[in-house]
C-alpha cells in the first residue's frame, strides 16, 4: 500500500515488488518448521493484485494516464509508448490520438528548449536530429520541426 500511496504502480511493476518478498515469506516459513503454504508465491502476489484491481487501488487506466502526463512534455510518442509497453499497458484510443496530434508541437518545444539555435549546417541539424530521436520522436515529426521555424501549413 506505502508503494501505491508514493505513486501509481502498473501491475507489472507492482509483481515484480511483491514477488521477492512471499519468496523470503516461503522460506522464512520453510526455516521456521511451519508446513508450506497451500499457494505458491506467484499465486498468492497475483491474488493480492486482483484485490487491489477490484478495490480500485491499483488501475492500469490510471497508471496509464499519469505515465503520460508525466512524460509528455519531454518525450514523442515512440518513448512513451516503449515505456507503457515494458508495463504491459495499453494508451486508450483517446489518449493515444491525442498524443498524436501534439507531438508535432512537443517536439517543437524540446528542441527549442535544448538549442537556441536553429541548425547551420548539416552536423548540427544531424545532432538536433539524434536528440530529438533519443527523446522518441518520430522521422517524419524532426524532419517537419528541422525544415525551419513553425509554418502554418507544417502543422496539417
Amino acid at each position: 500500500m506505502q508503494w501505491l500511496a508514493q505513486r501509481e504502480q502498473s501491475r507489472v511493476e507492482l509483481r515484480r515488488k511483491l514477488l521477492p518478498h512471499a519468496v523470503a515469506e516461503d522460506a522464512a516459513a520453510a526455516e521456521a518448521g511451519s508446513p508450506p503454504a497451500e499457494l505458491t508465491p506467484a499465486a498468492r502476489v497475483d491474488d493480492v493484485l486482483d484485490w487491489l484491481e477490484a478495490h480500485q487501488y491499483l488501475s492500469q487506466e490510471r497508471f496509464a494516464e499519469l505515465r503520460v502526463r508525466a512524460r509528455v512534455s519531454r518525450f514523442g510518442n515512440l518513448r512513451i509508448r516503449q515505456e507503457l509497453k515494458q508495463h504491459q499497458v495499453t494508451l486508450a484510443p483517446d489518449a493515444a490520438l491525442a498524443l498524436k496530434e501534439s507531438e508535432l508541437q512537443r517536439a517543437r518545444a524540446v528542441r527549442e528548449r535544448k538549442f537556441a539555435a536553429w541548425p547551420a549546417s548539416a552536423a548540427e541539424r544531424a545532432k538536433q536530429a539524434r536528440f530529438l530521436a533519443g527523446r522518441g520522436f518520430s522521422p517524419e515529426v524532426i524532419g517537419r520541426v528541422l525544415r525551419g521555424p513553425a509554418n502554418s501549413d507544417d502543422d496539417r
